[in-house]
């Protein structure tokens, strides 16, 4: 049996203040380490940030029967959304402090369908981060064996604070 993601289910998010104290890098960082505040998504799909470093997240999560869609497949809500996260949070990391970001659009590619309870990693990597936008790719891939389960690409919208 895994382990639980949270030993308590979060009550709270970083105020603005705090958010904007800091550059994306160490915001991210916090949350990885747990000295911030994860947000409650990964709780509810069941995945959380696994490594962090300048223009690339790596998050880590296993979809559970709660996550299929009515055919009993893991719905492709749970791979946009994880790709989402990796992607954007990815473009996080390059975002000076006093500033902030949303998602523009993204796009996902599932290539296979994804057996509930395989643990995946997906990685999100910038490839352009200007003042005003970041561009960055991700990959849903098995975390044992490799195995490619979708791709993505994001542009996001850069901001002040």
């Amino acid at each position: 049996m895994s382990k639980p993601l949270y030993a308590t289910a979060p009550t709270e998010l970083v105020d603005r203040d705090t958010l904007l104290s800091m550059s994306g890098l160490a915001f991210m960082e916090g949350i990885r380490d747990g000295t911030l505040p994860a947000p409650p998504i990964g709780r509810v799909l069941e995945y959380r940030v696994d490594q962090v470093e300048p223009g690339r997240v790596i998050f880590r999560g296993t979809p559970s029967f709660d996550h299929t869609n009515p055919m009993g497949t893991v719905h492709g809500g749970w791979y946009g959304t994880l790709l989402d996260s990796a992607m954007a949070c990815a473009v996080m990391t390059t975002v000076p402090k006093g500033s902030v970001y949303t998602t523009l659009e993204y796009k996902v590619n599932i290539t296979r369908g994804l057996p509930i309870g395989t643990e995946i990693l997906c990685e999100g990597v910038v490839s352009h981060a200007g003042r005003s936008t970041g561009v960055a790719t991700g990959e849903l891939r098995g975390a044992d064996d490799g195995k490619l389960y979708a791709t993505g690409s994001t542009t996001c919208m850069i901001m002040a604070g």
